[in-house]
């Protein structure tokens, strides 16, 4: 019986609609692989960009080859960052508007030019971005208990929530994308901790792989997109009244909070 991929696709939306997880669609709907997932995905950028909310950039997820390595697969996933989920001048973020959410630091990069050769350069990846910035992303998962395989995350949008983005901006002559450390705490507690080589060796790594993809699904990144490049350690469980502070090397600490 062929994939019903629109009806996937809304029972991920009403998921989120509702707050409510569903079972991991790979168990569902047998067949289910990674190229049905990102026609799924796509299926529901089509409706919110329909809905009138717009697209502002892409997040990259599974840059751990540790994390691959749990997945059984040999690169990283994609999903599109929305306007409405840029979470940079909230006070705080309600965990009741959210299902299971984590948090986790990385780096994004800022473009201030277009990519458009189908096979871009480390350099010319480089050459694009204006500036990066200490970052935090809030992942939450439509499927339950996060059991997650990379088709389900992958038509979940990577399982991506909310975004938020330092005002201390760098070029990248400014700080050191492979050994620079990050530390996450809650309150006092350190949570996690990790390199800039954690992401793929080098967030930029993960930047040129997305570029690439971008190109080859016809959806080059544009100057101005966000390009949020991957944890640069573990990812951690929030709970109402968390106040997280992430420590990213090279950049003014970035405070996040929830409610």
């Amino acid at each position: 019986m062929p994939l019903d991929l629109g009806a996937i696709a809304a029972a991920l939306a009403e998921a989120r609609r509702n707050r409510t997880p569903i079972p991991p669609v790979t168990e569902t709907s047998p067949g289910f692989d990674v190229a049905s997932a990102y026609a799924v995905q796509d299926i529901n950028t089509r409706r919110r960009l329909a809905a009138g909310e717009r697209i502002v950039g892409r997040k990259i997820g599974l840059t751990s080859p540790a994390v691959q390595a749990q997945l059984g697969v040999s690169e990283p996933d994609y999903g599109m960052l929305f306007d409405v989920d840029d979470a940079s001048d909230a006070a705080f973020m309600a965990v009741a508007d959210m299902m299971q959410p984590k948090v986790e630091a990385e780096i994004a990069f800022v473009l201030d030019k277009p990519l458009k050769s189908a096979t871009p350069s480390i350099g010319e990846i480089a050459a694009a971005i204006g500036y990066a910035v200490a970052a935090a992303e809030i992942v939450d998962s439509a499927i339950a208990d996060w059991r997650i395989t990379l088709a389900d995350t992958v038509a979940d949008n990577a399982s991506g929530a909310k975004f938020v983005l330092g005002k201390d901006r760098r070029k990248l002559s400014e700080i050191d994308l492979h050994l620079g450390g990050m530390e996450m705490r809650l309150g006092e507690r350190q949570v996690s901790v990790g390199v800039g080589a954690a992401c793929l060796g080098n967030p930029l790594n993960a930047a040129l792989w997305l570029a690439r993809k971008m190109a080859e699904v016809g959806r080059p990144l544009e100057a101005g997109d966000i390009v949020l490049s991957g944890a640069l350690g573990p990812m951690v469980n929030v709970a109402a009244g968390d106040k997280f502070t992430v420590h990213v090397q090279g950049f003014e600490p970035l405070h996040v909070s929830f409610a």
